[in-house]
């Protein structure tokens, strides 16, 4: 086990995506932040906390885009989370999709679908903690907090103080 982000490298991280969401969308006016649960949804919040502190507040939501996976049947089943679309909603909106890790690019694709069930949104970006590479499908993020390099065998761990007592990144090696 390796910690490759500690607390403060998670925060500076996203305060910087928070930054590049500002510079990306040329303000905040038309902006909403989407989390995708577990863990994103609380980096959602904390980006939008950031971009309130910089800027000015956005709405920010959560999208569970389970039921849209294309690996269900290959998985344990697991209760769904509550997706949470902001009053103003996501109709010609600037959405901001908020993961945690970006590996395989099926959870993204998911909640593309997920989202397109809800509205049209005027553009989606998406915005993760870590992007470590082996995608399968062609998806890619526009704001990364880091980018870790791993191998197959490994397995990248978010840690988040709202759910585990601690802010860290850490790479484990599954054998």
């Amino acid at each position: 086990m390796a910690i490759v982000l500690d607390g403060d490298d998670i925060g500076r991280a996203l305060k910087r995506i928070a930054h590049e969401i500002i510079e990306r969308n040329h303000g905040l006016s038309n902006v909403v932040l989407l989390g995708i649960p577990t863990r994103g949804a609380y980096l959602a919040e904390r980006i939008g906390s950031f971009l309130t502190q910089i800027q000015e507040s956005v709405p920010v939501g959560t999208l569970d885009a389970t039921l849209h996976r294309d690996d269900l049947r290959l998985r344990p089943p697991r209760p769904l989370l509550p997706t949470l679309i902001p009053s103003s909603g996501i109709e010609g909106k600037d959405v901001v999709l908020v993961d945690d890790v970006l590996y395989s690019g099926r959870t993204i694709r998911a909640a593309l679908d997920a989202i397109g069930e809800i509205g049209r949104p005027r553009s989606v970006q998406l915005a993760v903690l870590v992007d470590r590479g082996h995608r399968e499908l062609p998806i890619r993020a526009d704001f990364v907090g880091k980018n870790i390099p791993t191998s197959a065998s490994e397995s990248v761990r978010v840690h988040l103080a709202e759910l585990d007592g601690k802010d860290c990144v850490e790479i484990v090696g599954v054998s």
